[in-house]
C-alpha cells in the first residue's frame, strides 16, 4: 500500500506531568493500554499499544540528579495484538501471553529497577516473573543531560511489544547544557523513527511465519523484521512547519531491525551535538548520520535564510544492514521540513564551538579484557539463531565485572550482520574496530587481524550505550562498571535477535 507523503503534520509527544513532586523526589504513574490511533490519514485508525494512551508514549523530562519514582501499570488485554511464538525462550505456553516490563534505555539505575527481562508482570500485577517483584521503579538519574528512551523489555516478546507501540522518550536535563544556549523550548523536538507494515484494513502487520514455513509450526520468530513504511512520532511520512532558524532534533532509531543513514536532500550540513550518553566535546558538521536500532544522535539543523524551501530528510541505509536491499522511494523518505512559519523572535541560539570535556578512559586502567563472539547458528527447526559468546540466555553467568573496575570488551563478529550491542547500566567509549579473518578464527579460535585498527567515526566519539559491531570486525569498547551492583543484561538491539537468545545476563559484584 503506497501512502501519500507529507499530508499529516508531525505530532509532538506531550510531556508527562508527575503525580507528586517535592524537593526530595518526583512520582509518576504510567499506564499501558490498547487503543486506536491514526497513523496516516489514508489508513483506518490502527490498534496499537502505548503508554498513557499515546503512541509513542509521553516524554518524561527529569533533571540530572533528581530522584524519580515511576509506577508502571499494565492495563493491556490478555490476548496479544501480534502473533506470539511459543518456541522462543521466555514465551512458552506456561507464562501469560501478554507480559511487560519497562527498561529506561541508557539509565544509570539500580538493578531492581532496570527492567530485567524476567521481571515482567501482567495486567493488574496479577502474575509476575521470577525476578524483582516490584511495580514502582526508582531512577537516580546520575547522568549528565542526555536523550534516553523507555521501552518494553519482556523476555521473548520484546520485538512484539515495542512494535505494537510501547516506546517513548526520557530526557535528562542539566544546568551545564542550559548555559550553552542551544535551541530550546518549541525548537527542541524529539523524533522517534520506526518502520512498520500495514494490512489493508490499517492494522499492524507482523509475520506469522518465516519466509519458508515449517510444517506444523506456527511461528513468528524471523531473523529480522523490516517494515515498508517509515513513521516519525507515530505518523507515516509527516511534515513539520518550521521557522527560518536553528532547531534541535533528538533522533532515535526505535525500529526492530532497520538501520537509518540520515541525510537532507538539500545536502546541507547536519550539526551533531550529542551521542547516546550526552553532549560531545565539539559539535561536528556532517552530511549523514548513521543510526542503528536504539542509537540516538542530537543534532542541530539550521533553516536560516531558507524561507519557502521544503527540505526532506532521507535514508539510504540498506536493510537488513549492511548487505540488504537499498531503500525504495518509501523507505528512503523520513520527514519533510517546510520553512513556512514567520520568525517569531530573533534566533539567539548557538551551535557552540566547545561543549564539554570528554576524558578518555585509559586502556592501561583496564583490569580485565573479555573476548566475546557474536555467533550465527541454526535451531532444531532450521531457523537462524544468533548467540552472544555462543551461549544461550539461560547458561550460567560468565561476565561478572567488579564494582568500580574498568574492562575492555572485544566483540568478535562472526556473522554477516551488523549488530547494535547494548549494555545496561553503563556508558562506554568505543576504542576501535579492526578487520580480522573470520574463517581462520572459526578453525583456530585465534584472532588474525587483516587490517589496522580503525578509530571510531567522529559521530561516535562520545559516551555510548549501543555500538555497531560490524561483520568481519573486532569492535573494542572500554567502560567502568558502576555505580550500582547487581544483575543486568547485555544484548543485540535487533529485537528479533534479542528475543531469540542474543542476550546475556551480567552481574556487577562488590
Amino acid at each position: 500500500m503506497i501512502l501519500s507523503k507529507f499530508v499529516d503534520e508531525l505530532p509532538i509527544p506531550p510531556i508527562l506531568k508527575p503525580r507528586w513532586k517535592d524537593q526530595f523526589y518526583t512520582y509518576y504513574e504510567v499506564k499501558m493500554t490498547e487503543f486506536k490511533q491514526s497513523l496516516h490519514r489514508q489508513l483506518n485508525d490502527t490498534t496499537v499499544w502505548g503508554y498513557e494512551g499515546s503512541y509513542p508514549g509521553p516524554t518524561i523530562e527529569v533533571e540530572s540528579g533528581e530522584i524519580v519514582f515511576i509506577k508502571w501499570i499494565n492495563h493491556l488485554p490478555d490476548k496479544h495484538l501480534l502473533p506470539v511464538d511459543y518456541t522462543v525462550h521466555g514465551a512458552h505456553k506456561d507464562v501469560p501471553e501478554v507480559r511487560t516490563v519497562v527498561h529506561v534505555h541508557g539509565a544509570c539505575v539500580e538493578s531492581e529497577s532496570d527492567g530485567y527481562p524476567e521481571a515482567w508482570f501482567t495486567k493488574g500485577f496479577k502474575q509476575v516473573g521470577p525476578y524483582f517483584k516490584k511495580q514502582v521503579y526508582r531512577y537516580d538519574n546520575c547522568e549528565q543531560a542526555c536523550t534516553l528512551w523507555y521501552h518494553d523489555h519482556a523476555l521473548g516478546i520484546t520485538r512484539l511489544n515495542v512494535y505494537a507501540g510501547l516506546a517513548g522518550f526520557y530526557l535528562i536535563r542539566d544546568q551545564r547544557e542550559r548555559l550553552l544556549n542551544l535551541p530550546s523550548g518549541k525548537y527542541d523536538i524529539p523524533l522517534i523513527i520506526q518502520d512498520k507494515t500495514f494490512n489493508k484494513d490499517g492494522s499492524l502487520y507482523y509475520p506469522k511465519q518465516p519466509d519458508k514455513p515449517i510444517p506444523g509450526l506456527e511461528t513468528s520468530i524471523i531473523p529480522e523484521f523490516i517494515g515498508d513504511t517509515i513513521l516519525v512520532n507515530g505518523k507515516a511520512y509527516p511534515y513539520l512547519n518550521v521557522e527560518p532558524r536553528k532547531y534541535r532534533f533528538r533522533l532515535l532509531n526505535a525500529s526492530n531491525n532497520r538501520f537509518f543513514r540520515i541525510k537532507l536532500d538539500s545536502e546541507q550540513l547536519i550539526y551533531q551535538i550529542a551521542t547516546d550518553g550526552g553532549l560531545m566535546q565539539h559539535p561536528i558538521g556532517v552530511k549523514e548520520i548513521m543510526l542503528a536500532p536504539a542509537e540516538r544522535a542530537d543534532v542541530i539543523i539550521d533553516f536560516t535564510n531558507l524561507e519557502g524551501k521544503n527540505i526532506i530528510m532521507i535514508n539510504d541505509a540498506p536493510a537488513p544492514f549492511p548487505t540488504g536491499d537499498p531503500p525504495d522511494e518509501n523507505t528512503g523518505t523520513v520527514i519533510q521540513f517546510r520553512v513556512t512559519l514567520p520568525l517569531s523572535s530573533v534566533d539567539t541560539s548557538v551551535i557552540p564551538a566547545y561543549m564539554m570535556p570528554i576524558p578518555h578512559i585509559n586502556e592501561q586502567s583496564a583490569s580485565q579484557s573479555r573476548y566475546l563472539t557474536l555467533n550465527d547458528n541454526m535451531d532444531q527447526y532450521g531457523r537462524e539463531w544468533m548467540l552472544l559468546d555462543n551461549k544461550q540466555w539461560a547458561a550460567p553467568i560468565s561476565e561478572n565485572p567488579k564494582l568500580g573496575s574498568t574492562e575492555i570488551w572485544y566483540l568478535i563478529n562472526l556473522t554477516t550482520d551488523s549488530h547494535p550491542i547494548h549494555l545496561h547500566l553503563i556508558d562506554f567509549q568505543i576504542l576501535d574496530r579492526r578487520d580480522f579473518d573470520v574463517d581462520r578464527y572459526n578453525k583456530e579460535k585465534i584472532i588474525h587481524y587483516t587490517g589496522t585498527a580503525i578509530p571510531p567515526e567522529p559521530q561516535e566519539r562520545g559516551w555510548k550505550d549501543t555500538v555497531r559491531a560490524n561483520p568481519n570486525q573486532v569492535t573494542r569498547i572500554i567502560m567502568k562498571f558502576g555505580p550500582f551492583t547487581g544483575l543486568y543484561v547485555w544484548h543485540c538491539h535487533l529485537l528479533e535477535h534479542e528475543d531469540y537468545e542474543m542476550m546475556r545476563p551480567f552481574i556487577v559484584i562488590q
